[in-house]
């Protein structure tokens, strides 16, 4: 199976290159898929996509570009290019600053081959931890959990929010991505709902989440009220 890891970046000039470095190697110690990652890069001002450039010519690294409109329109667009023009059965979502440790994706592709087929790195299940999250962090993700889980009724899940997954393309081909209507992070609650729709064999793992050590966080005011009116158009049919 070919595995895709789609990583959105925005101004990550220097988390990118040690990023890719770094997937590189573990992909070497991944014997039953074949392993790629595809950069989406929101043309950062910041010199991101030279340091890309710089890892091209080789076959497991790719780049697409494009105008910045969210996190979720990056998505759609990596997800778009990986299975129709990488041909990728599985595809990954992950961050780009290193809060997701790449040495749990062979925890992901054991689920996937275990028949499931969205797997979800859970900071919410007994094993997952945000350790270097103060008080009002911890409240506002657990608000927006909150929001998914019991506004939403994502209530099986118990991180509706988290952005380290595996999915199978085979599922991404019955959600009509443009329908999905969102840009920001909302995208991440939404995609699953409608993984939830379609019947999809869903599992999580722990995860250890930690905060970005260099660069800022993306998140805008405007992603948090999307996110919470989103909530209430999925409970109540948009």
């Amino acid at each position: 199976m070919k595995c895709c890891i789609v990583l959105p970046t925005y101004n990550e000039r220097d988390n990118i290159g040690k990023l890719l470095k770094t997937l590189l190697e573990i992909f070497d110690t991944i014997k039953d898929f074949d392993m790629n990652v595809l950069v989406v890069d929101d043309n950062s001002p910041d010199g991101t996509q030279e340091v890309v450039k710089k890892f091209l010519k080789g076959k497991r690294v790719s780049m697409i570009t494009g105008e910045k409109h969210g996190l979720g329109a990056a998505y759609i667009r990596g997800f778009k290019h990986a299975i129709e023009k990488l041909k990728a059965d599985v595809l990954f979502e992950m961050d780009a600053d290193f809060s997701h440790d790449p040495k749990d994706i062979p925890k992901f592709l054991k689920e996937i081959k275990n028949g499931y087929g969205f797997v979800i790195g859970s900071r919410y299940i007994p094993g997952g931890d945000t350790p270097d999250w103060g008080f009002d962090r911890k409240l506002i993700s657990s608000g927006g959990n909150f929001f998914a889980r019991v506004i939403a009724g994502l209530y099986k899940v118990k991180d509706c929010t988290s952005g380290y997954r595996a999915i199978r393309s085979s599922l991404i081909k019955k959600i009509n991505l443009n329908n999905l209507k969102v840009k920001g992070y909302s995208f991440q609650m939404n995609l699953l709902y409608e993984a939830v729709k379609n019947k999809a064999k869903i599992k999580e793992v722990p995860i250890i989440f930690v905060d970005r050590h260099v660069g800022t966080s993306k998140i805008e005011r405007k992603d948090v009220y999307e996110f919470f009116i989103n909530s209430f158009k999925l409970r109540f049919g948009k």
